[in-house]
């Protein structure tokens, strides 16, 4: 099934390319600065092959990715796959960095929110996840920016630098939203395990609250929550794009922007096609832990 959706998002990736107004190669050539004549873009199209049929075209590409070569970008000169392998390990620094964030932060609020349903603390977390879902995150990044960077002075307002300090504003506005929904997932999952019979039969023996939502509950409602953890890390390791441009961080998402800005359809076609892969793959695992979680799975099958 992956290979059959990575070929369906290929061919459309490449369809949506070729019939995407604007010229690749005067693009690049304006890129340099360069005002190239028409007889000039008519041999640049030949020698790229961009004149050729699209069928043509499209077997070519998916033939060289396979490979493992997913062309030369037009903007930055450089093979598309040393470029896409560079902005990933950045990506996933940031991507780890604001899940640790967001899972040391909901869980406890989500977990507070169950165990005090209907009580002042629930009605407060309740409020304070809707808020943060509701915000977008380009004005909680520039809000951040403003505050702790330029009028505090405490962190640095661009990310392109080295240190740890480059990722916490970056890594704190992508789980500021995170935070507001992963809040209300713990919460749901955690109400309906505390109402199941093997709670109250603890209850009932004496086991203290504690162990019961430490040992019991918690376990019971992490699997609802690794399918949202396979989705975010699918999205954040795809790239962020507004964050990291708004912090001009090197992932993979100012990355994309930028190919899509200067038109390099080779760097967009590429980038997409790996998005795909890191979402499937990353589904993948999230379906095969599900048997290591709960044996109850492997038992039906």
């Amino acid at each position: 099934m992956i290979i059959i959706v990575l070929i369906g998002v290929s061919f459309f990736t490449f369809l949506l390319t070729y019939i995407a107004p604007g010229d690749p190669v005067t693009a690049m050539y304006s890129a340099s600065g360069t005002t190239p004549s028409a007889e000039l873009v008519e041999q640049t199209r030949e020698s790229l092959g961009l004149n050729r049929p699209f069928l043509e075209q499209y077997g070519t590409w998916l033939l060289n990715c396979v490979q493992g070569d997913f062309g030369t970008s037009y903007s930055f000169n450089k093979p598309v796959t040393s470029l896409l392998l560079s902005r990933l390990l950045p990506t996933l620094e940031l991507a780890l960095f604001a899940l640790v964030l967001m899972l040391v932060v909901a869980i406890p609020l989500g977990i507070l929110s169950a165990t005090h349903k209907g009580g002042v603390a629930d009605y407060i977390v309740r409020f304070l996840s809707f808020i943060g879902a509701a915000l977008p995150n380009f004005w909680v990044g520039l809000l951040l920016m403003y505050v702790f960077a330029v009028l505090l002075g405490w962190l640095p307002v661009v990310s392109t630098g080295q240190g740890f300090t480059r990722l916490i504003l970056p890594a704190v506005t992508l789980a500021f939203a995170m935070v507001g929904k992963y809040t209300r997932q713990v919460r749901t999952a955690f109400l309906d395990e505390l109402n199941q019979d093997y709670v109250v039969g603890a209850r009932c023996r004496g086991i203290k609250e504690s162990t019961i939502l430490w040992k019991h509950v918690l376990p019971n409602s992490i699997l609802p929550l690794v399918t949202m953890l396979g989705l975010s890390i699918g999205s954040l390791l795809g790239g962020t794009c507004v964050v990291e441009v708004i912090f001009s961080y090197p992932g993979l998402g100012s990355l994309a922007v930028s190919a899509i800005t200067s038109m390099d359809y080779s760097l967009i076609q590429g980038y997409v096609l790996w998005v795909a892969l890191i979402y499937l793959v990353i589904n993948l695992l999230v379906d095969i832990s599900y048997e290591f979680m709960d044996p109850r799975i492997r038992v039906r099958r």
